[in-house]
């Protein structure tokens, strides 16, 4: 990332990051800060089995996600519209339980059933940049 310019949409979600994650409750939104984890250009949100969000994205699949971008006194933001997945996978379960710094805090295990990972992938994703008055759309995340 330069000193001189806002980083790229890349750099904004790299690795770990806290973002707000909005799902469905039926007709009510439900937004809430969760971190978002990039590994390989995927991402994924570890939460607990019995958290709500699990399962209204049972229940609907479509979620949005916000990360704030703060560069200097400006702050712009990294928007996406994703899918939702509850991730079976054993491979993708421990390979993201390895890279979540938080993992051993709560489970034990990728086998642990209070471990739910959420696989989002993204449909459409825009950037306001720090000091901008708008979004641009992403037309191709390149992690």
């Amino acid at each position: 990332m330069s000193e001189n310019k806002p980083p790229s949409v890349e750099e904004v979600l790299r690795g770990e990051n806290i973002i707000f994650l909005a799902t469905n409750e039926e007709s009510q939104p439900r937004v809430r800060p969760v971190t978002l984890i990039e590994d390989h250009g995927e991402f994924f949100v570890l939460t607990g089995s019995k958290d709500q969000k699990v399962a209204q994205i049972r229940a609907n699949e479509k979620v949005e996600c916000l990360r704030l971008v703060k560069f200097g006194e400006a702050t712009g933001y990294v928007r996406f519209s994703a899918t939702a997945t509850i991730e079976q996978d054993p491979e993708f379960r421990e390979r993201i339980a390895k890279v979540a710094s938080f993992f051993s805090q709560f489970w034990d295990s990728p086998t642990h059933p209070g471990y739910t990972l959420i696989h989002l992938r993204p449909i459409s994703v825009e950037y306001m940049k720090p000091g901008d008055m708008g979004a641009t759309p992403v037309p191709e995340l390149k992690l």
